[in-house]
């Protein structure tokens, strides 16, 4: 396990949303054949757990039924915009970046990168296609420029999945309670889009199917850590500021997006212990020191808890984080190199 503190002064950014939940479980930890076994048996009791509290298995997977609307072509790379099915009746408006020289004869890996959220409804899978929002946040176009097909679809409640009737933050409430009601969360419904999209990269001639990754910034972030204990095909996973623990929800009365509250888990454990389900496939965490959306006291513990289930699984050297000092809700300079080289070495390598 590799931790990174530094020192950089960066400008704050604003967090946001809405819901809540509550405190931890403590996953074994030490390195005798009896810890081990105890983590394993811990892990697999909080795994169904947290299934059970999501909503239960998803459905099996329908046709993708993908449709090709429009190609971009842009210096270096083309964008085609597509949808596929994550549901019946219910198409996933996505951008897939492909670099040029890139096809089925010389496939390359590929990222899938979650949006945002930052109140930008409208947005959504723009951003990190370059299409719109903040150029420091047009990492699809970052990585395609180094050689990755990159997909990038809009979630629930954004870009072209909104509503007609409700704007905003009222749609996504409306959506998020709609599914409590039915006994799931949008963490569910999120997990299972996101896995759909996994589908559509392994569909595609010109992916890599055994080298694919995923990364995400805020918002973003979450949905790494959520869709990574449930998919396997993504080999490598870095989340950029985003580990609010239910613990420092509730210390700090901190309003967060929906995807982070999954109803009843507070009670088997807290996000870290999400993440931990990852292991032992490579992952790293990016934080800023002075982040309000991600309170540094528990993000400190909460790195320590997952390294030590990395570490149980003898995958020590998978698991980094850093943590960079006098910064906030952003993705830096050095945020973006550990980006860049964790998917150079775990995917390319």
């Amino acid at each position: 396990m590799c931790k990174r503190e530094q020192s950089h002064s960066i400008s704050r950014r604003t967090f946001l949303s809405a819901a809540t939940a509550g405190a931890g479980l403590i996953i074994g930890s030490g390195n005798s054949p009896a810890a081990v076994q105890h983590q394993e048996c811990t892990t697999a009791a909080f795994r169904e757990k947290l299934l059970a509290c999501l909503g239960g298995p998803w459905p099996e997977p329908c046709e993708l039924c993908p449709k090709l609307r429009e190609t971009i072509h842009k210096d270096g790379y083309r964008i085609e915009s597509v949808t596929y099915q994550a549901e019946p009746d219910d198409a996933v408006p996505a951008l897939l970046l492909i670099p040029d020289g890139v096809d089925e004869k010389h496939p390359a890996p590929a990222v899938a990168v979650w949006h945002q959220h930052a109140g930008q409804w409208a947005i959504g899978k723009s951003e990190p296609a370059g299409l719109a929002g903040k150029p420091m946040h047009y990492t699809g176009v970052a990585l395609a420029k180094l050689g990755y097909v990159v997909l990038c679809p809009d979630a629930l409640c954004f870009g072209e999945r909104q509503s007609q009737r409700l704007e905003g933050v009222n749609y996504e409430r409306f959506v998020f309670l709609r599914y409590v009601v039915s006994g799931k969360c949008l963490a569910w419904k999120s997990i299972l889009d996101m896995r759909r999209g996994i589908d559509y990269l392994c569909s595609r001639p010109e992916v890599q199917k055994d080298r694919i990754g995923c990364y995400g910034h805020s918002m973003g972030s979450t949905h790494t850590w959520l869709v990574g204990p449930w998919e396997p095909r993504i080999k490598c996973l870095v989340g950029n500021c985003c580990l609010p623990t239910y613990e420092a929800i509730h210390r700090t009365y901190l309003l967060h997006c929906f995807p982070n509250f999954i109803p009843g888990l507070f009670q088997y454990g807290d996000t870290p212990d999400i993440v931990s389900l990852i292991a032992p496939r490579p992952l790293h965490m990016n934080f800023g020191e002075n982040d309000m959306g991600s309170p540094i006291l528990e993000v400190r513990k909460g790195v320590e808890k997952i390294a030590s289930v990395y570490k149980n699984a003898g995958a020590d050297d998978k698991f980094s984080y850093f943590i960079e000092k006098d910064t906030g809700h952003v993705l830096s300079e050095q945020m973006w190199k550990l980006t860049r080289d964790w998917f150079a070495k775990h995917l390319r390598s």
